[in-house]
């Protein structure tokens, strides 16, 4: 596997009080699914948005797949917000064709074929459809594409147990073996069955980045008691 996010020496802050990552040294492989790991205020969002290039680093690189954030890096990163953006006034049909209009990667088909299965009528406008429904429509336009990075920031904090499951299995189902997808959640029961590699964030430090598998086997714990363990004596 080879490097697909480079994250070197980087300082990030919102004005002078407020300092995010002071030194920020992180490597991402291509083809994981990575666990990024934290309670609120950690440093999750921030780290996802200068990954998806909405937010910019003060000091220090960042590159994904070789490219310093820009028009190229952009263009192989598809970005899941915690929150939701569409215009309500569309109709699911309307985002759909936004995305092939603007995203050269992006998978009508697989698009169509995820709201099939899901009952989900790309005729409907987006304002009446449930707040877990919105939220299936944002994460298929995002797995829809075929992107080598995929950010999920909180993918599952705003639905039910059985919308979560759906979720988990779109990722699953629908993502290229050589790209990778980082998921920020404090849900951690739910998403470490998914995981291949976990990164325990706190106050802009990155305490711990390791192997899903080996960590369960080293500590004889879930992901979940190991990450509470950890945070207990910080």
């Amino acid at each position: 596997m080879s490097t697909l996010v480079s994250i070197k020496g980087v300082k990030k802050g919102y004005g002078v009080k407020k300092i995010i990552f002071e030194d920020l040294n992180l490597e991402i492989e291509s083809g994981k699914i990575v666990g990024l790991l934290g309670p609120n205020g950690s440093g999750k969002t921030t780290l996802i948005k200068m990954l998806a290039g909405i937010l910019s680093v003060e000091k220090g690189k960042i590159l994904i797949n070789g490219n310093e954030i820009g028009v190229k890096s952009k263009s192989e990163v598809a970005y899941l917000s915690e929150r939701i953006y569409f215009n309500e006034s569309l109709k699911v049909k309307q985002v759909i064709n936004l995305y092939k209009d603007f995203f050269k990667d992006f998978d009508e088909d697989r698009a169509l074929e995820m709201f099939k299965n899901l009952n989900i009528d790309i005729n409907t406008t987006i304002k009446k459809l449930s707040k877990g429904n919105k939220e299936k429509v944002q994460l298929i336009m995002v797995m829809s594409r075929r992107a080598k990075l995929y950010l999920l920031d909180e993918p599952i904090a705003g639905v039910d147990p059985a919308a979560r499951d759906f979720i988990l299995h779109t990722i699953l189902k629908n993502y290229d073996s050589e790209a990778t997808i980082l998921i920020s959640t404090h849900l951690i029961t739910d998403v470490e069955e998914i995981l291949d590699e976990v990164i325990f964030i706190r106050e802009g430090k990155i305490l711990l980045q390791e192997n899903a598998d080996k960590l369960r086997q080293e500590k004889g714990q879930s992901i979940n008691e190991v990450f509470r363990e950890v945070f207990k004596s910080w």
